[in-house]
């Protein structure tokens, strides 16, 4: 422990430094006018591996974005560890609303303040600083492979076939994560499960063109109205989702597991100060941690249409539009949810109006095991870095690929996150603090020592 905490000391500023130069690349994979610089940050995390003391380290090009590959086998009977992380970013909208540009990072009161920094680039570089350390201190104790990925925040959509096309290089171990948060910087928490997503945007069509709101207001349908209407028809007073059939898997959970996870620490007094909000909203007879754990969720993450500009323009729209997703739980399947959103919403429609729905991306929910070594090795990690035992919690986010690793290669993943939920991700003034990103390099190479014993 000593070793590793003397060279985070040396080249902590380096470290920093480097991760802000990798900040500085707009690498948004959502819109196609930055993809020349997700390449470019492709290149940035490759030639980082590559001084760390990678072996072989390539960028591997796909119908999207680059996957970055990276291994180094220092004998073929020790355990393998693949780690996982992305180095694309959520667009930075609405940029009024940043405190400082958000590809210009700055560190202010301990935080790395930019688009990326939690959500993934801070996160993944701890890694191939962790890989470095252990590296040129000669302790690397097992293999290691790296997949860092630019489609994360699109849904991964070319990860599974690259994935089955190199299943060969890809064996290992176990998955190593690190794209979740834990309960606070002094108490430690390791993700045991993830909900899954169906994401989907739906448009809603009226007259054949933008209409005169005097002229034809209140004689023909104003798509926007409608496609309000729909939406607020799908969850009735207590908050309960009223898709037929979208409960129907839903795995329920014992009163003795509820009342687990409800010890975890939280203050719901501080919860609504952070946001805020006089008081909480969610489903009945469910408490915030299980709302954000364990139960399913329909939420509106965007709506427009007519006229937004500035002054008035008096129009009836043609079309309106929303995006929508829906965040699910053990049992339920991405694919059968989307449908029947899809049956649903389009039941909902009165014959004044025509609806499309255009499903974007999803992922299945997993739940991981907490008994097994890996699990066990990032517990003693994290306990002797932090000086506390971990608690295991659900994450309310999702990372579809989880549930790809297992079907595709067999592994099981471990989520080792260093994040805070209140690190701002997908959102404005997004951060990542220099305490949890250098503490996230002291723990990893404990987890590696402890994995390597275990599996013995």
């Amino acid at each position: 422990m000593e070793q590793i905490k003397n060279y985070i000391n040396q080249h902590q500023e380096r470290f920093i430094s480097e991760l802000m130069e990798m900040l500085r690349i707009p690498s948004v994979s959502a819109d196609s006018k930055y993809k020349d610089d997700v390449l470019r940050n492709a290149e940035f995390v490759k030639k980082s591996l590559v001084a760390a003391g990678a072996d072989k380290s390539e960028v591997c090009l796909t119908p999207g974005h680059p996957i970055v590959y990276a291994e180094k086998i220092i004998d073929p009977k020790l355990p393998t560890v693949v780690v996982y992380g992305h180095y694309d970013v959520q667009p930075p909208d609405p940029l009024d609303l940043w405190d400082s540009p958000p590809f210009e990072p700055v560190i202010k009161d301990g935080l790395i303040v930019a688009r990326g920094s939690c959500d993934d680039k801070g996160q993944m570089f701890m890694h191939v600083k962790a890989f470095e350390l252990m590296m040129k201190t000669n302790t690397l104790p097992c293999n290691v492979k790296f997949m860092i990925e630019g489609e994360e925040e699109v849904g991964s959509s070319n990860l599974g076939n690259w994935i089955r096309e190199n299943k060969e290089r890809l064996k290992g171990d176990v998955i190593l994560i690190s794209d979740t948060s834990i309960i606070a910087n002094d108490i430690p928490s390791i993700d045991v499960g993830l909900r899954g997503l169906s994401y989907v945007e739906v448009e809603v069509t009226g007259p054949n063109r933008d209409l005169h709101s005097g002229v034809y207001g209140g004689a023909v349908a104003n798509p926007i109205t409608i496609l309000c209407e729909m939406i607020a028809k799908c969850k009735d007073e207590n908050n309960h989702i009223t898709i037929p059939g979208f409960y129907d898997k839903v795995l329920t959970l014992t009163k003795e597991e509820r009342e687990e996870l409800n010890r975890a620490p939280f203050s719901l007094d501080e919860y609504k100060k952070d946001l805020n909000i006089d008081d909480v909203h969610g489903e009945t007879g469910y408490t915030t941690l299980e709302r954000t754990g364990i139960r399913p969720t329909f939420e509106l993450n965007g709506i427009w249409g007519g006229y937004i500009g500035e002054g008035a323009k008096t129009v009836l729209p043609s079309k309106a539009f929303a995006k929508i997703s829906m965040r699910l739980v053990p049992n339920q399947t991405s694919d059968e949810i989307t449908k029947l959103f899809a049956d649903h919403f389009n039941s909902l429609a009165p014959k004044s109006v025509k609806v499309k729905v255009t499903p974007h991306h999803g992922g299945e929910p997993v739940v991981t095991p907490t008994d097994s070594i890996a699990f066990k090795a990032a517990s003693m990690a994290m306990e002797a870095t932090f000086g506390k035992k971990p608690i295991p919690t659900r994450g309310g986010g999702s990372i579809p690929i989880v549930a790809l690793f297992e079907k595709e290669l067999g592994l099981k993943s471990v989520l080792m996150g260093f994040g805070l939920d209140s690190d701002l991700i997908h959102s404005p003034n997004e951060h990542y603090g220099v305490f949890n990103f250098l503490k996230g390099i002291e723990t990893i190479p404990m987890f590696f020592k402890n994995f390597t014993e275990l599996s013995k």
